[in-house]
């Protein structure tokens, strides 16, 4: 959903620099420089504000151009913004690599607005490394590759190791099913003292997030398609299950607390203050905690998502202008190994984390497999600044859980969702069968205009 907005600089710096002239974007009639030179350009460069992350991505572009003199990479701001997506490509502004979330690829390789990169990929190390379920992202039916990926993320639960510990809970057996934490809960909100034992979201379409997420943890979905027909299909019995399960802790065990209609800061507050026992999360909200809401990272734990039937996974990544030539292609290839798919990138990045007091040690991204894999794993291990077996659980537990991604146009039915999910928080009478109606018939609305 939101995490890319709100995650900030967790991780490796996972952004790509390419260039061109100041002219266009990229032209894909463009004949290659007599001296073998080629230009190309990308967006996803830190914003200037950022300036830790702007001045090191720019210092990796200059290293990249000292290490391959016939390449010149122009970085543009920005990211994929699918309301001019449409206008740039039309107008020959599209950068030749360019940023995308996970949930953009499906719809532009069915449109045909990006370059088919297979034969180069295939030449390339890069492909060999990255885990193959994230590479799908970026893949048609026939295996066809159109882009990498940068940045990946799960959900899992965080949880307040210090209030498990209080209640009398092992703080390294987080739980593992959701009659678990609703039984987890209620030990945490009976310490009393405004603690609440586990938080959820209804405000701002995070509330239809989260209910996103608690369906794929049931192996339930928000949307299938039939054809080249989308349906809703959460009005089921799993949905039912994630909203019935909220109102009976809400109302009947009160140990969500008395204050609901929460949006994303809250819960990080609430965790940061030692007053929230769990909620459903990525890693990367831990050192948010930490560093906006004065927590300590020994406090907090990583696990599995409960059900542990699916888990909303995502991230970022780059992909190119149908318009690339060969030769830019090839030279954005080599950019992305360069910046992020490569065993040394992985070392050199853990290696400025920890150099820069960022969070060394959280268990994602987590991009690749083989050498690259350990090599990052190792140096991970060695520089690590955060206490990696509070994460074990997340590790152990998820990498047996299938990924799902979002539904199409998320954003427009998290906000529909949000109300289902703040009617039976502050409602005790509310009607789950009739919230869930109607939200299927409004959902089916908005999915009747996917192309």
């Amino acid at each position: 959903m939101k995490r890319t907005r709100l995650s900030g600089a967790i991780g490796l710096l996972l952004v790509a620099g390419v260039g061109l002239s100041t002219t266009a974007c990229s032209s894909g009639d463009d004949k290659p420089a007599a001296d073998g030179k080629v230009t190309i350009v990308v967006n996803g460069l830190p914003p200037a504000t950022e300036a830790l992350k702007h001045k090191k991505f720019l210092e990796d572009v200059a290293e990249f151009e000292k290490l391959n003199p016939n390449i010149k990479i122009d970085a543009r701001e920005g990211k994929m913004d699918p309301q001019t997506f449409a206008a740039k490509l039309a107008g020959g502004q599209l950068e030749d690599v360019f940023y995308v979330y996970f949930t953009d690829p499906a719809g532009l390789i069915a449109k045909h607005q990006v370059a088919d990169i297979t034969k180069y990929a295939n030449e390339s190390s890069v492909t060999k490394q990255i885990r193959p379920e994230l590479l799908s992202v970026f893949s048609d039916e026939s295996k066809k590759i159109y882009g990498l990926p940068a940045k990946n993320y799960s959900m899992g639960l965080l949880y307040n190791r210090a209030l498990f510990t209080k209640a009398g809970l092992d703080p390294t057996k987080p739980p593992t099913t959701w009659e678990e934490v609703r039984e987890a809960a209620k030990k945490i909100a009976a310490l009393g003292d405004g603690t609440v034992g586990y938080g959820d979201y209804s405000k701002s379409n995070t509330g239809g997030w989260h209910f996103t997420a608690e369906m794929y943890s049931l192996g339930g979905s928000i949307a299938t398609k039939s054809g080249d027909t989308w349906k809703a299909s959460f009005n089921n019995p799993q949905g039912k299950q994630v909203l019935q399960q909220l109102k009976d802790m809400r109302w009947a065990d009160n140990s969500m607390g008395s204050k609901q209609l929460l949006e994303w800061a809250d819960l990080l507050q609430m965790m940061g203050s030692g007053k929230l026992g769990m909620y459903v999360a990525t890693s990367d909200n831990i050192p948010t905690i930490v560093a906006q809401y004065k927590g300590d990272y020994k406090d907090y734990g990583l696990g599995a998502i409960p059900g542990g039937k699916g888990t909303l996974a995502g991230g970022e990544g780059y992909m190119f202008n149908a318009k690339a030539t060969p030769a830019k292609i090839k030279a954005g290839l080599k950019w992305l190994e360069f910046e992020f798919t490569s065993p040394e990138r992985s070392v050199k990045d853990i290696k400025w984390d920890a150099e820069n007091k960022q969070p060394v040690g959280l268990p994602e991204p987590n991009l690749w497999t083989g050498d690259a894999a350990k090599q990052q794993a190792d140096s991970a291990k060695q520089l690590q600044n955060t206490p990696v077996d509070n994460y074990a659980p997340f590790v152990t537990g998820n990498a047996k859980v299938p990924l799902k991604l979002e539904p199409p146009n998320a954003q427009q039915i998290y906000a529909l969702l949000d109300v289902a999910m703040q009617k039976v928080l502050t409602d005790q009478n509310a009607n789950i069968d009739a919230l869930l109606k109607d939200a299927e018939t409004q959902v089916n609305q908005i999915l009747a205009t996917v192309k």
